[in-house]
């Protein structure tokens, strides 16, 4: 199921980081806009991933329109889908045969 939070963009430098207003220590960043934008995205299914983990209710997403930017900052809705990290989570056994040098 498609999740969306408000993501808080920093332009630092050449580089930007994003922070999640309504999730605590949910931050991240890339060289690019491109890359910042897709490691928000991944940061995001993470956390939440993690949260339904651990037991724990998802906070409720802010309205974009109430969160407050500085200078070089702005806001833009981050999507992601918490369920993909399911399936590349979990462990698998394996045999493994190796030369015997």
């Amino acid at each position: 199921m498609l999740k969306l939070y408000p993501g808080l963009f920093h332009k630092d430098h050449e580089s930007y980081w994003v922070e999640f207003p309504d999730l605590p220590g949910c931050q991240t960043f890339g060289e690019t806009l491109s890359e910042a934008m897709e490691a928000a995205s991944e940061a995001l299914g993470l956390y939440l991933y993690a949260q339904k983990e651990d037991g724990k209710e998802l906070p409720k997403p802010s309205e974009i329109s109430n969160i407050i930017c500085g200078d070089d900052s702005f806001t833009s809705l981050v999507a992601c889908d918490p369920s993909k990290y399911e399936k590349n989570i979990k462990a698998v056994k394996k045999t493994l045969t190796i030369p015997k040098w």
